[in-house]
């Protein structure tokens, strides 16, 4: 019977060993350690190279206050690279390398993972050439505070993981078992734990954002919520059991403007259900400005629906 528990735990180790390996193998070509300067001093990080022809994901703190730096890849190679944009309120960067040649890795969707998942982490932290380490998800839903100046914006859906993140290993790729990219590390929380920032339908947003016009617009809606439960009746009904209960509305603001009023209890905005600030902060990207966002809020018990324009974030 010891043999037997001994052979399977054989086997599953040697599974684990081999999945580590093959994605170890898979990503390093594409990870690259960035060095920047700015008046600041100097910085490191890492970065993932997620097209053909150079272009590299990164976080925004690591190179912010920098126009470029230098980039060196696993095999050696050493170029410089120009930032393309950045959005401290996602910590997110793109960078173009000047000389490409690294594969570019695939990028999945991190909405998909489950607590328990296994992940590996893979940087290319200045000093080391390529480092790899390896966790399960250990949490999911986290939120992460970033600011821009005055601004503070809530990363929502933050991938917290135990897989060991060495430092420079900002930047880098958190990846699943079949070395797909779904997120970017970002800092350490504590001892024994990781945090990166997902890639989803909303960071591939930003990111093309960044591509095409180097920063990130966000819409301004001019309304304060906070959680709700809904009536159980309604939220039965709905399948929703929170909504967003107005507690500000900005004056001569696009909320304003459609009708929505203080106590009022947002249910959905352009079809999507609204149960977090975060859910909001979703909708409120480049595309929204200037366009129709369908609003259906509940009012003394009855549904009210309202069509409000948001206007650019200045």
């Amino acid at each position: 019977m010891d043999t037997e528990h001994t052979d399977a735990e054989r086997g599953a180790l040697d599974a684990y060993s081999r999945v580590v390996t093959g994605v170890a193998a898979a990503l390093l070509p594409s990870v690259a350690a960035l060095a920047v300067r700015t008046p600041r001093g100097a910085g490191a990080g890492s970065a993932v190279t997620f097209t053909d022809d150079g272009f590299l994901l990164t976080n925004a703190h690591v190179v912010a206050g920098a126009n470029g730096g230098t980039a060196a890849f696993a095999d050696g190679t050493e170029t410089t690279f120009d930032v393309v944009g950045a959005d401290a309120l996602s910590d997110l960067a793109v960078v173009r390398v000047h000389h490409s040649g690294a594969p570019a890795a695939p990028l999945g969707d991190a909405d998909g993972l489950r607590i328990g998942q296994l992940v590996v982490a893979v940087g290319n932290p200045m000093g080391l050439a390529g480092s790899v380490t390896a966790g399960v998800v250990s949490g999911l839903g986290r939120s992460l505070p970033a600011r821009d100046g005055r601004r503070v914006r809530i990363i929502d859906n933050v991938i917290q993981t135990d897989a060991a993140l060495n430092p420079g290993n900002s930047g880098g790729a958190l990846a699943d078992s079949t070395g797909v990219v779904v997120g970017v590390n970002t800092a350490v929380a504590g001892y024994g734990l990781g945090l990166a920032v997902p890639v989803n339908r909303t960071t591939r947003q930003i990111i093309s954002e960044l591509l095409t016009t180097g920063r990130v617009r966000r819409a301004w809606l001019g309304v304060a919520g906070v959680p709700v439960p809904l009536p159980p009746p309604i939220a039965e009904r709905l399948g929703q059991k929170l909504g967003l209960r107005v507690v500000e509305v900005v004056p001569g603001s696009p909320a304003g403007t459609a009708g929505i009023y203080l106590g009022d209890i947002l249910i959905t905005a352009g079809g999507e259900p609204v149960q977090t600030v975060q859910a909001l902060q979703r909708l409120m990207l480049g595309p929204a400005i200037g366009r129709n966002l369908p609003i259906t809020v509940l009012r003394k018990n009855a549904f009210v629906d309202v069509v409000s324009i948001p206007s650019e974030l200045a």
